[in-house]
């Protein structure tokens, strides 16, 4: 058997067809099932996979943890798909940021922003077209701010 080098759209389209049809309880697991495929992924790009794709480990019946795709998030796109799309603007001050977005738009950025988990993100709160976060300390409003530029494709 010779892995071979897939892309990264194709690798993740091939954890998500594993997690439909399997149960599958570990990263190793899936590693192997992806071997199996003769896809080849280090534990850290499988386990930034798992992450971007919204995988999330549930109990099962049994009590054995499996890796699922909670409904709630199979229909909201990563951040990285929707920024690009629906941004418009981000200032900030003090240790708030506020981002304006196409009309509509607000709820599913915030809920990409809360996904992403990000340490200085305190919290989200959104509108139609405006998202307010709050920030822990006052010195990463910048750094978060160019952060969502650059996922937005601005920065």
């Amino acid at each position: 058997m010779n892995p071979r080098t897939i892309s990264k759209r194709e690798r993740q389209g091939a954890i998500l067809e594993i997690i439909r049809n399997h149960r599958v309880n570990s990263q190793m697991e899936l590693r192997n099932l992806l071997l199996d495929e003769e896809i080849e992924v280090t534990q850290a790009t499988l386990s930034r996979d798992l992450k971007e794709l919204r995988l999330v480990k549930v109990p099962g019946a049994r009590g054995d943890a499996h890796y699922t795709l909670p409904e709630e998030w199979e229909h909201t796109p990563p951040l990285g798909t929707l920024l690009p799309t629906l941004f418009l603007s981000v200032e900030g001050t003090g240790n708030l940021l506020v981002v304006r977005t196409m009309t509509g738009g607000a709820q599913a950025v915030a809920t990409g922003i809360d996904w992403e988990e990000w340490p200085e993100v305190l919290g989200t709160i959104a509108g139609d077209d405006t998202i307010l976060i709050i920030l822990r300390e006052e010195r990463e409003v910048k750094r978060v701010q160019s952060r969502i530029l650059e996922i937005a494709g601005e920065g």
